[in-house]
C-alpha cells in the first residue's frame, strides 16, 4: 500500500527556558540556561541542589484550580502544551472527524510527585489507609493523553508510551505510523515530565547520574565538555500536532515540516549505561535513515541525546561518526539539553520541536557551556559550540535514548 505523508501543523512547549513556543525558541538561539536552585522543595541536604524547573508559572492561569488539583504536574504541563499546539494548528474542532483524531503521549515516570506525597502522608499518619481518591488517576502515566482527549473529544487511539527518556520520541513514531497507514487524520503527540521532586532528585543522585556543580548551576549541563559530570534534571512538556498531508493541505494549514521517518533499536547491554561503542545508537540511526528513504549525505542537522554524561556523549558521537562517515563533519550537531536540562520522557518532544524550529528559521541553537575539549571526541565534528549558527536545513534528525537501552530517532524534512 502507498503510505500517507505526515506533516507537522502545530507546536506547543512549556520548558525551563520558555513557557510557550516563542519564548522557548528565543531562549534557545540566545543560549539561555534554565538551571537554577531548586524551589519545589528544600534541597539543602541533597548532593544536587539545582535543576531546570519551569519558571514564572502559575498553573491556574491556564487551568481552573478545581481541575488542576486533580492532576499531577506532568498532566498539567501536558494540557498546557497541547492547548498551545492545537491552537497553533488552527484545527476547527467542530468540523474535523474526532473519531480519526488521536492522542499518543510519552512519559517516562508519570505522576511521581503524587505517588511520593501520598506515601509520605501515609507514613506520617497513624497507619490508617487514608489515601486521596484521585491518587491513582493522578499518578498513572496514561492519564495525560486521557485528559487531552476528554477535553477535546478526540476519540482515536489514546495511550502513553513508556520507554524512559525515549518515551516521547517513541510516541511520535507511533503517531507517524498510525497516520501513514491511513488509520488517523490527526494525532496530538509529544511528552511531559515532572520529576523534580524529593524522590526524583534523591533517586538520580543515588545513581551518581546528576551533575553536582552546585556552585554554578547555569554551567552544569555541558554536553561534550571534558569536565562534564552528569545531567541536569528538567521538567516540562512539548506537544506536536501531526497531520496527514492531504488533510492539512485541504484545510489550508500552515506546515512546519514533514516527518519522513523514525527508527528504534535496543542496546541490549546494560540497565543504565550505553554500549561503549554505541552499537544500539548506530542501529537506530541506520533504521531511521532507511525508514525515511534518505541517505546519510542528506542530513544537515542532528539534535543529539547529549545528556552531559561522561559515557553517553562519547558513545553517541562515535556512533554518528560511524554512520555518517566523512559526511559527519558537514553536519551541525548540537545538544539543546545544555540549556533545558534533561526532561526525561519529554526530551524527544521538546528537542524535535527545537529541530523543527531550527529548520524553519535556518538557525542551529548552540551547545552551551563548552570550554574544555574531550580527547575522546572527534575534533572534526561541528558541535555548534557556545553560539548559534546560521544554516539552511533540509533534513534534521533528533536522537533520544532511555534507561533499559531504548533508542529512538526521528527525521524531519523541510517543505518548500
Amino acid at each position: 500500500m502507498q503510505l500517507k505523508r505526515v506533516v507537522v501543523t502545530g507546536l506547543g512547549a512549556l520548558t525551563p527556558i520558555g513557557n510557550n513556543i516563542e519564548e522557548y525558541w528565543t531562549a534557545l538561539v540566545n543560549g539561555v540556561s534554565g538551571a537554577a536552585p531548586i524551589t519545589h522543595f528544600d534541597a539543602t541536604k541533597f548532593k544536587t541542589r539545582f535543576a531546570c524547573e519551569i519558571k514564572n508559572f502559575n498553573v491556574n492561569d491556564f487551568i481552573h484550580r478545581k481541575e488542576s488539583r486533580r492532576m499531577d504536574r506532568f498532566t498539567q504541563y501536558a494540557m498546557i502544551a497541547s492547548d498551545e499546539a492545537i491552537a497553533d494548528s488552527e484545527l476547527n474542532l467542530d468540523k474535523i472527524n474526532k473519531l480519526r483524531v488521536g492522542v499518543i503521549w510519552g512519559a517516562g515516570i508519570g505522576g511521581l510527585e503524587t505517588f511520593q506525597n501520598e506515601v509520605l502522608n501515609y507514613a506520617a499518619g497513624d497507619g490508617s489507609p487514608r489515601f486521596n481518591p484521585f491518587f491513582i488517576p493522578k499518578m498513572i502515566a496514561d492519564i495525560a493523553p486521557g485528559n487531552i482527549s476528554i477535553k477535546n473529544g478526540f476519540m482515536g487511539p489514546n495511550y502513553t508510551t513508556v520507554s524512559a527518556c525515549a518515551s516521547s520520541a517513541n510516541a511520535m513514531i507511533d503517531a507517524l505510523n498510525y497516520i501513514r497507514l491511513g488509520q488517523c487524520d490527526v494525532i496530538i503527540t509529544g511528552g511531559s515530565e515532572a520529576a523534580v521532586t524529593i524522590a526524583g532528585m534523591g533517586g538520580f543522585n543515588s545513581m551518581h547520574a546528576l551533575s553536582t556543580r552546585n556552585e554554578s548551576p547555569e554551567t552544569a549541563s555541558r554536553p561534550f565538555d571534558a569536565q562534564r559530570d552528569g545531567f541536569v534534571l528538567g521538567e516540562g512538556a512539548g506537544a506536536i500536532v501531526l497531520e496527514e498531508y492531504e488533510h492539512a493541505k485541504a484545510r489550508g494549514a500552515h506546515i512546519y515540516a514533514e516527518v519522513i521517518g523514525g527508527g528504534m533499536s535496543s542496546d541490549a547491554h546494560h540497565m543504565t549505561a550505553p554500549h561503549p561503542e554505541g552499537i544500539g545508537v548506530i542501529a537506530v540511526m541506520k533504521n531511521c535513515l532507511e525508514n525515511s528513504g534518505i541517505q546519510p549525505e542528506d542530513v544537515d542537522h542532528i539534535n543529539t541525546h547529549g545528556t552531559s554524561t561522561p559515557l553517553g556523549d562519547v558513545a553517541e558521537l562515535k556512533a554518528i561518526s560511524h554512520v555518517f562517515g566523512e559526511h559527519a563533519k558537514n553536519i551541525n550537531i548540537n545538544s539543546t539539553k545544555s540549556m533545558t536540562g534533561h526532561l526525561l520522557g519529554a526530551a524527544g518532544a521538546i528537542e524535535s520541536i527545537a529541530s523543527i524550529l531550527a529548520m524553519k528559521h535556518g538557525v542551529i541553537p548552540p551547545t552551551i557551556n563548552h570550554s574544555n575539549s574531550d580527547e575522546n571526541i572527534n575534533s572534526d565534528l561541528n558541535l555548534t559550540l557556545n553560539k548559534a549558527q546560521k544554516r539552511e536545513i533540509k533534513v534534521a534528525m533528533s536522537n533520544t535514548f532511555g534507561f533499559g537501552g531504548h533508542n529512538a530517532c526521528v527525521a524531519f524534512r523541510k517543505i518548500d
